[in-house]
Parts: structure tokens; C-alpha cells; sequence
């Protein structure tokens, strides 16, 4: 008896260069996240804004490592931060246990922007889910997660 199993029909996608296909793939959240953060009146977040309100929001790491993270020049993070402190996504304030150091904390229109952030990122991961399953973005995040390890390890 031979294998009935069908083969699946490669689609052009799935020869596109891994960099572009991570690129599209990120465009996705952001457009979904952009679309709904203009719909609640937060259209004003500059460029990578999202990922310092987001990851504020999760609150699991200093705005230096944040900042860092974007790869992106110190001048060019203070005007991204002062953009958002004049747009009323921060805070900045002075650290009380050390007089030298400003703190930045989300605001509670930062906040609602973080939320409206998440949720958008949520419906497009109820979308993959449902288009791909469990297990497969399971592995999809395994992938993802050991490429970012590769990265590092090449630091």
C-alpha cells in the first residue's frame, strides 16, 4: 500500500527569506495595534513608541535596558521619551532614594495605550491561533525565542 498523505503546496510565502517574513509577520501586530490605538484617540505614539509603552507596562525591565533594546542612539531615545512625556504617555519624575536619577512610569493615558496595545496583540494571537493551532505556535515561539538566543549569544 503507498502513503496517501498529501504534500502540502509550498505557497510563495514560504520562500521568502526568513529577515523579510519576520518583517511582514511584525507588521501585522503593529498595523493591527496602530489601527487601534488610532480608533481610541492614541494616534499620536511616534515610532517605537509602542515598544517603550509596552514594555513599560509589563513592567519587568528598567526604560535603560528598554531603550537599549531599541538600538537606537541615546539622543534619539531622550527626544523618543520626551515626545512621549509631552503627549502624556509618561511620567517623569525624580527617584526619591537617589536625587541624581529620573524615573519614567506610564501616565493613565499611557496605561489605556498599553491596553489598547494589548488587546490588538491579543486578537491577532487568537487569529494565528485559530488559523494554526496550538502546538504550532508553540513552536513558532520556539523558533522565534532560540533566534533571539542566537542573537545574543553573537553580542
Amino acid at each position: 500500500m503507498t502513503d496517501v498523505t498529501p504534500t502540502p503546496t509550498p505557497t510563495p510565502l514560504l520562500e521568502v527569506a526568513m529577515p523579510a517574513l519576520l518583517r511582514h509577520a511584525r507588521h501585522t501586530y503593529g498595523a493591527a495595534m496602530r489601527a487601534a490605538l488610532a480608533a481610541r484617540g492614541y494616534d499620536d505614539i511616534p515610532a517605537n513608541g509602542l515598544y517603550v509603552i509596552g514594555a513599560l507596562a509589563l513592567g519587568e525591565a528598567p526604560l535603560g535596558q528598554i531603550i537599549r533594546e531599541l538600538r537606537v542612539s541615546k539622543q534619539a531615545a531622550g527626544q523618543l521619551v520626551d515626545a512621549l512625556v509631552l503627549r502624556g504617555y509618561l511620567e517623569r519624575e525624580v527617584d526619591p532614594q537617589d536625587r541624581r536619577r529620573l524615573t519614567v512610569t506610564l501616565t493613565e493615558r499611557g496605561q489605556a495605550a498599553a491596553d489598547t496595545q494589548r488587546e490588538a496583540r491579543e486578537g491577532i494571537d487568537g487569529a494565528l491561533l485559530a488559523c494554526m493551532g496550538e502546538e504550532k505556535v508553540l513552536h513558532a515561539r520556539e523558533v522565534l525565542a532560540a533566534l533571539i538566543g542566537i542573537g545574543r549569544e553573537g553580542e
